[in-house]
């Protein structure tokens, strides 16, 4: 299977800095069943074309999955047609400008371009029509011509494959991530299992453009194998998106159990909080991390990015936040040695484990509030007592910050389900009874905007020991 994207934005070859990928070179990736090839068949001043090229090995691709025998496991349309085959390729070999970044030239990656990407058999099931309805929407022009399946045999019917074209000035970002989610929404199948990390990959790649498209709802189905639950979740979670945009204030509070998502969204404080903990962890040199009450995994999602880590576990009392930690870690497509990193357990954080022993660091991150107040006593002695990690992080929301949220009634917490919010007073006391108790030092750092009367929304104590144990 094949993609080329052409530009004349002069001059042209500089795509290749957006790409990263020299234009003098054939770069070769491997894929789960197959490989993938870039190169660039034209490189000028004047017009450029990069290639990608996808090989199918048919036998690979189906090892270790069970089907029926018969000769359609290895002989089909797979290795000729684009399908999630080449979305996966297109994320592997274009990374870096599928998420918008390019180190040398960060200019040109938010420029719009000129483009023009050519894709010489493309399914669609749904014929010519739904073809356009995907991509005329987003502002492109689209040339599609039918390919018979056989000239010869006119009442084989109607092909579903089409040589097509797309025209548009818009930036290679832009390009990339509609192919890389709607070839598979035209092909109406994936070569994956889909679960919870897949509504993740939509949102990433097409938050910005999905809750304003006509087909939508058709969209979010068919990309997520016809799972009706995820495709409910995916829209709700636009929706979400696009309110918490609107710059009124709701009328009326959302749901207790959206509450703090809602109210933390207008500030993107989960993200601050998130690369705060990164930042630290990584300054700290902590190569071993157990993150404690790791819900859906997004603080460990953060964290294996960076290579310095050498083990990273989470541990969390709810299997299902688990199951969808495991979704978004993608831990069963990781490669051995990555995945031997990487680890979820299903424990409690109030009784002791030696499964929590020997880290450098352990992260509380916004879970100490969720817990009535003997079971914090529990968690102290299990945390600072018997794991006794040389460094840990606690974040926990500021009460105090609470009367800058507007649609958060007086006297109710960010949360349903939280037990207790700290002023900054009550947080500095209950982490100097743990220094007191246990040996650690302790230092304090706010997250988010700091009002200068109230302070951060989010609070940091950082613990470590004076010699390491």
């Amino acid at each position: 299977m094949l993609l080329t994207i052409t530009t004349t934005h002069p001059p042209a070859a500089d795509i290749g800095y957006v790409l990263e990928k020299h234009p003098a070179r054939v770069h070769e990736f491997e894929l789960s069943g197959g490989r993938a090839f870039v190169f660039y068949p034209e490189a000028t001043d004047a017009r450029c074309t990069v290639a990608l090229l996808v090989d199918i090995d048919p036998v690979g691709l189906v090892r270790g999955q069970k089907f029926e025998s018969g000769v359609d496991q290895y002989v089909n349309d797979r290795p000729y047609v684009a399908s999630s085959l080449l979305s996966v390729a297109l994320g592997t070999a274009f990374k870096s400008a599928l998420a918008g970044r390019s180190r040398a030239r960060p200019d040109l990656a938010l420029t719009p371009l000129p483009l023009e990407a050519h894709i010489p058999v493309l399914p669609s099931r749904g014929g010519e029509t739904f073809l356009r309805s995907l991509f005329e929407p987003l502002g492109y022009e689209v040339e599609a011509t039918e390919i018979p399946l056989d000239a010869k045999f006119p009442d084989w019917g109607r092909s579903p494959y089409f040589r097509v074209t797309l025209k548009s000035t818009r930036t290679l970002q832009s390009l990339l991530q509609h192919l890389y989610v709607l070839i598979p929404v035209l092909d109406d199948d994936k070569h994956y299992w889909v679960g919870d990390a897949e509504v993740e990959k939509l949102l990433r790649h097409a938050g910005d453009w999905l809750g304003e498209h006509p087909q939508k709802e058709k969209i979010s189905l068919r990309y997520l194998k016809h799972r009706r639950s995820l495709a409910r979740d995916a829209l709700a979670r636009l929706t979400a998106e696009e309110e918490s945009d609107d710059t009124e204030a709701e009328s009326t509070a959302p749901e207790p159990q959206l509450r703090e998502q809602r109210l933390e969204e207008k500030t993107s404080l989960n993200a601050q909080r998130i690369a705060a903990v990164s930042a630290t962890l990584e300054a700290l040199g902590s190569k071993t991390v157990v993150d404690l009450g790791c819900g859906e995994g997004k603080v460990m999602a953060a964290l294996f990015k960076l290579k310095q880590w050498e083990r990273l576990v989470g541990m969390d009392v709810s299997l299902r936040s688990l199951e969808r930690a495991q979704d978004r870690l993608n831990l069963d497509r990781l490669p051995p040695k990555q995945r031997e990193r990487i680890d979820l357990l299903h424990g409690s954080l109030i009784y002791r484990d030696d499964r929590l022993k020997g880290f450098d660091a352990a992260t509380l991150i916004e879970v100490i509030e969720h817990l009535d107040a003997d079971r914090v006593a529990a968690l102290e002695r299990v945390l600072f007592e018997f794991a006794r990690p040389n460094a840990v992080l606690v974040t926990t929301p500021n009460r105090e910050y609470n009367v800058r949220f507007e649609s958060l009634p007086a006297g109710q917490f960010r949360h349903g389900d939280h037990r207790f919010e700290w002023t900054r007073a009550e947080f500095r006391e209950w982490c100097e009874r743990q220094v007191a108790r246990f040996g650690y030092s302790v230092s304090y750092h706010g997250i988010g905007e700091d009002d200068p009367e109230l302070g951060p929304p989010t609070q940091m104590a950082i613990f470590q020991l004076a010699v390491a144990s």
